[in-house]
């Protein structure tokens, strides 16, 4: 009976690269205080002995676990989809794992969120909910439990908080004025829900645009929504009830302006014939859905990686003193076939990218 091969350790990593085990221990962890020769042998002498680093064992040494908590407000949201796998990604490069946590209504999420810190399961909190309490979230980044804290996606008003996000008011503006630059005058707008911060910054983009254009924006042309799909369906009630119908809506995102033009589809109207529609995010379904859906993408990879750098690189020792990071990312307008000048359709429109 052959003998089980013995788990190679540091010692044999430190003996082949002829080093001490301290410095292996330091070029593993915090490869930056060791020369880059020193980095060399020990990463040689790590994939010649087959060593692997035992990441329970380091976490209840230091009292960390090298993961990092991200909230979402809506797990079956399929836009976060794309920034969890750059989080993802960008965590596993520098030595972290990841947790995700959904936020349940009528819950205390902030007690919730507590709770991984106080067991230990996290050592940092990158949250992707701006409708949390702002003295809430203090509290849970104060004493006793202090907690690393980055804001990506939606922005807290006032906060202290390092934040990663695109402009929302800038990019909604654009989108409403890619709709008046096609002969627009009559357009409508679907909201995001109410007291959320992205339904804020986008309806002013919305608003700005009209007043700069000199066109009204009338209120019954501004259609309740929730940002899911069901909400645009019943928008397109709405729309068809009114004597004086917009021909073109700026949907707050994708989703509802997907459920829109389903609702349209009912009632024997088409897309843009009879009504053209801009949505906001570019999920991976507007460009398959028929027709393909003009909008604004979000750079959700780079909001994900640079949210997880911003918050690895505070765990790593970097100074929480002074001025909160805040990065603003722009967004692109895509030009499909679900947009078309006023009385006019085309098509066959390819796909453009303005930047």
């Amino acid at each position: 009976m052959t003998a089980a091969r013995k788990a190679p350790t540091i010692q044999d990593v430190a003996r082949i690269a002829n080093v001490s085990t301290a410095t292996v221990s330091r070029a593993l962890s915090n490869p930056g205080r060791v020369s880059e020769a020193t980095r060399t042998r020990v990463s040689e002498a790590v994939a010649k002995t087959g060593y692997t680093l035992n990441q329970a064992a380091r976490s209840l040494r230091q009292k960390t676990s090298r993961t990092i908590l991200v909230a979402l407000p809506d797990i079956r949201n399929t836009f976060f989809s794309t920034i969890l796998d750059a989080i993802e990604r960008e965590a596993a490069l520098r030595g972290y794992g990841v947790l995700v946590t959904n936020r349940f209504s009528g819950h205390d999420p902030v007690r919730h969120l507590k709770d991984y810190f106080r067991s230990n399961r996290a050592d940092g909190l990158l949250l992707l909910d701006g409708s949390l309490e702002l003295d809430e979230l203090i509290d849970l980044t104060g004493s006793p439990v202090t907690v690393p804290l980055v804001v990506a996606c939606e922005e807290i008003p006032n906060s202290p908080f390092h934040t990663v996000k695109t402009d929302n008011c800038f990019a909604a503006a654009r989108a409403t004025r890619h709709l008046i630059d096609l002969g627009h005058m009559r357009i409508g707008h679907i909201l995001g829900p109410e007291g959320n911060v992205l339904t804020a910054e986008r309806r002013a983009g919305y608003l700005q645009a009209m007043q700069e254009a000199g066109l009204a924006a009338s209120p019954k042309w501004l259609f309740p929504g929730s940002f899911e799909m069901e909400s645009g369906y019943l928008a397109a009630s709405h729309f068809l009830a009114l004597q004086e119908r917009p021909s073109a809506i700026f949907a707050a995102n994708d989703e509802m302006a997907i459920g829109f033009l389903s609702g349209l589809r009912e009632h024997g109207l088409e897309c843009p014939r009879d009504v053209s529609i801009i949505g906001f995010d570019d999920l991976a379904v507007a460009l398959h859905y028929a027709p393909p859906l003009t909008t604004i993408r979000q750079p959700r990879a780079a909001i994900g990686r640079l949210a997880a750098e911003a918050l690895i690189d505070i765990l790593e020792g970097e100074s929480r003193q002074g001025e909160p990071l805040r990065i603003v990312l722009n967004s692109e307008l895509i030009l499909r076939d679900s947009t078309a000048p006023f009385g006019v359709h085309h098509p066959n429109a390819a796909e453009i990218r303005c930047t």
